[in-house]
């Protein structure tokens, strides 16, 4: 059974870089047309795609914080880490690494617990 856990910290200072590490499971993040992705949900709002890591370590990112956002993945370690810059309070959101077989995120098989970041000083 694959399982994905999401780590870091859960305040984060206005200006400073995010960093958010997805730790899975029972599963290999390099499997063939597996799709490894991070999603925040803003309190209040809805779901909210940030950006996807494929099995070859392509990424794609939303473009409204494509600026701001880096996914990379260590294969050692079977994890895939968020990096978001220059957060502000409207970063604050439950984040969650989420993936499977398909490209599409809303249709991620497998999801983590998520995990609440606060943006304060």
């Amino acid at each position: 059974q694959v399982q994905l856990q999401e780590s870091g910290p859960g305040l984060v200072k206005p200006s400073q870089t995010l960093s958010l590490t997805c730790t899975v499971t029972g599963g290999s993040i390099t499997t063939n047309y597996y799709y490894w992705n991070w999603i925040r949900q803003p309190p209040g709002k809805g779901l909210e795609w940030m950006g996807t890591i494929d099995y070859g370590g392509a990424t794609d990112y939303s473009p409204s914080l494509k600026s701001r956002t880096s996914i990379s993945r260590d294969t050692s370690k079977n994890q895939f880490t968020l990096q978001l810059r220059f957060v502000t309070p409207e970063d604050t959101a439950v984040y969650y690494c989420a993936g499977g077989p398909t490209p599409g995120w809303v249709d991620s098989k497998y999801w983590g617990q998520g995990t609440q970041v606060t943006v304060s000083s």
